[in-house]
């Protein structure tokens, strides 16, 4: 082998528990894929401490006024977007308020858009054409740690200023040598060598996850463990949000619609209204006194 040669990232390694996998029964085979996904929580949980480090770094970007910014390529992308674009009806969040960038653009989420990751000036570029400032966030996102696209983007958003994250399942990485906080889920070989869409993927999903649902707690999104900034764009997001408001204050699914009527179907403003006893305006007042967060609003006198 070339001494000089880079070494290859462990996701890309050839797996020793899966070498017959072509030979098994298929009942052995997913038994065999299951026991490796098995194994992507605990490797998560190593890094909890990073995870939370950068919730509360996002968080106190966003209260001001930033942006969380995905940046990834492939699957881990795609994973990106898929993250960002749950977060308006879930959070009511403006759509740039959480964003994913991906290499090869929307095209990209659908097809695979050969030699886009290997761009690091597109990346940059689509970084920069965010107008990217101090009070943003941005995440870049890669199985292998080394991928140009997201590291070109990263090194943009480091010299504006912005908190750079880094989420590998490699370490050390070069994206990890340019972030402020690095997530290095290490789950090792794939069951098919290189197909990081599995072990990777599952742990990149994880904890996407956790980082903007930690975010949105962190920002008063929730109230207990209920959504309430949802948005009833839908009938079924209609329905959750009766339901919410019924279980935050203890009504009927009639009394809760109610409730959500004469509050124009907000669902903050009708929690602190029926418990804090006060009419929808002053339940708004309450609101915004308290930043939007529900329990801070019924604290207030």
């Amino acid at each position: 082998m070339n001494a000089t040669a880079p070494s290859l990232p462990i996701t890309e390694t050839r797996n020793p528990n899966t070498v017959n996998i072509d030979t098994l029964p298929t009942l052995e085979m997913v038994r065999l894929l299951n026991a490796e996904d098995s194994r992507v929580p605990a490797i998560v949980a190593l890094e909890l401490d990073h995870i939370a480090a950068a919730i509360d770094a996002i968080a106190q970007r966003m209260a001001k006024g930033g942006r969380l910014i995905y940046l990834g390529a492939g699957t881990s992308g795609r994973l990106a977007v898929l993250d960002a674009s749950e977060c308006p009806p879930t959070f009511g969040v403006a759509p740039d308020q959480v964003m994913a960038l991906i290499a090869g653009g929307e095209r990209a989420i659908r097809y695979s858009v050969e030699g886009a990751e290997d761009d690091r000036e597109a990346g940059a570029r689509d970084l920069a054409a965010q107008q990217v400032t101090a009070l943003d966030s941005v995440v870049g996102v890669a199985a292998s740690g080394r991928t140009p696209y997201v590291l070109g983007g990263m090194a943009e958003a480091k010299r504006r200023g912005a908190l750079v994250v880094s989420l590998a399942c490699h370490h050390p990485s070069p994206m990890a040598s340019l972030a402020e906080i690095w997530i290095a889920p290490v789950t090792g070989a794939e069951a098919l060598t290189g197909s990081t869409r599995l072990k990777a993927g599952t742990a990149q999903k994880l904890v996407l996850n956790m980082l903007s649902t930690g975010v949105m707690v962190r920002l008063g999104k929730s109230y207990s463990n209920l959504m309430v900034d949802v948005q009833t764009s839908n009938a079924k997001l209609r329905d959750r949000a009766r339901r919410i408001v019924a279980m935050a204050c203890g009504l009927t699914p009639e009394a809760a619609e109610a409730a959500l009527a004469a509050c124009d179907y907000e669902v903050k403003t009708a929690i602190v209204a029926q418990l804090g006893g006060l009419a929808p305006e002053a339940a708004r007042g309450r609101l915004d006194r308290a930043g939007g967060v529900v329990r801070a609003a019924l604290e207030l006198a």
